[in-house]
């Protein structure tokens, strides 16, 4: 009970204020790359205006399961050190909770990676050299990218006919397995009271089309809602194919247990998917500073997206 309590403190992007750096200079353009219920989904497209490297990198604005516009400063801060390197960075924002629980903000990101392919042209970019990022909850959904089964839609839009995938992950201390969550057969979804409670129940409200009252309804039934916490959690959609993963987590995080990259990291060397690790001594859900571990997350990009 300990774990599934901290786990619903906060999923939250824990990152300290970070001093600003140079930078080349970069435009800096919103973007809409969907829309859903009557609005719009957009992202915020960062591009050098010199020594472009043409590759392209995603960073999900995301924390707790929350997407703010408001978060698009700290982002764009964060993301220089990329902008330095040559890359262009979508700052993706996508439907968050309350109204919109994980299976949505998956297929929004989706959407994203989607029309970011679709454009790649018009924004300078290899379509076939796009790589993805975020931090807590934003790793997760960055994961659940990179790892998951690129499946056919049945949108009729061009933008849904391309792929989905990325060619690299790099991400910071993720959930991966909502079954088993710092420990064999635990799950937050056990204790639906808390969830309430800690404010994260919505991002677990899985709800599903009722004819009758034509409306959307939420699953009730705990073995259906296992299911759906299966199939939202990257440690089972590891294949041989899957794209290079990169992870920074560290050994005391009580949020997220460093026990869910331990596991994923296992079953990506099991079908030698290049990986790598990297463990913070006594660091927690984020850190200060953290942007001096944040450039190895650049130079695997670098050595990926060649």
């Amino acid at each position: 009970m300990k774990l599934i309590v901290s786990f619903l403190l906060f999923l939250v992007l824990n990152t300290p204020e970070i001093k600003a750096q140079d930078s080349i200079p970069f435009s800096q353009t919103e973007i809409i790359y969907g829309r859903k219920d009557g609005m719009a989904l957009t992202m915020i497209q960062l591009s050098p205006q010199s020594n472009s490297n043409h590759r392209g990198i995603i960073n999900v604005v995301s924390g707790n399961f929350i997407s703010s516009y408001d978060w698009v400063p700290r982002y764009i801060e964060r993301s220089k050190k990329y902008i330095n390197k040559g890359f262009t960075v979508f700052l993706v924002i996508h439907g968050s909770q309350p109204r919109y629980a994980i299976p949505d903000e998956i297929a929004d990101v989706k959407r994203a990676v989607r029309f970011i392919r679709y454009h790649a042209a018009d924004y300078g970019i290899d379509p076939n050299k796009i790589g993805i990022t975020g931090s807590s909850a934003g790793g997760h959904l960055s994961l659940m990218i990179g790892l998951s089964d690129d499946q056919p839609t049945d949108s009729k839009d061009p933008v849904d006919q391309v792929s989905a995938r990325v060619q690299a992950v790099g991400v910071l201390y993720p959930p991966t397995d909502f079954l088993n969550y710092g420990m064999q057969n635990l799950s937050p979804l056990q204790s639906d009271v808390m969830l309430r409670k800690q404010g994260v129940a919505a991002a677990f409200d899985f709800k599903e089309w009722n004819d009758s009252t034509k409306t959307f309804t939420s699953i009730i039934i705990p073995e259906k809602r296992l299911q759906i916490a299966k199939e939202i959690s990257p440690a089972y959609y590891v294949t041989a194919d899957d794209p290079p993963v990169y992870i920074i987590h560290g050994d005391a995080d009580i949020v997220v247990p460093i026990q869910q990259s331990k596991l994923l990291i296992k079953k990506l060397d099991e079908v030698k998917v290049p990986n790598h690790l990297m463990v913070i001594k006594g660091k927690g859900h984020g850190w200060k500073d953290q942007g001096i571990e944040e450039e190895n997350l650049v130079n695997w990009f670098e050595k990926w997206l060649k």
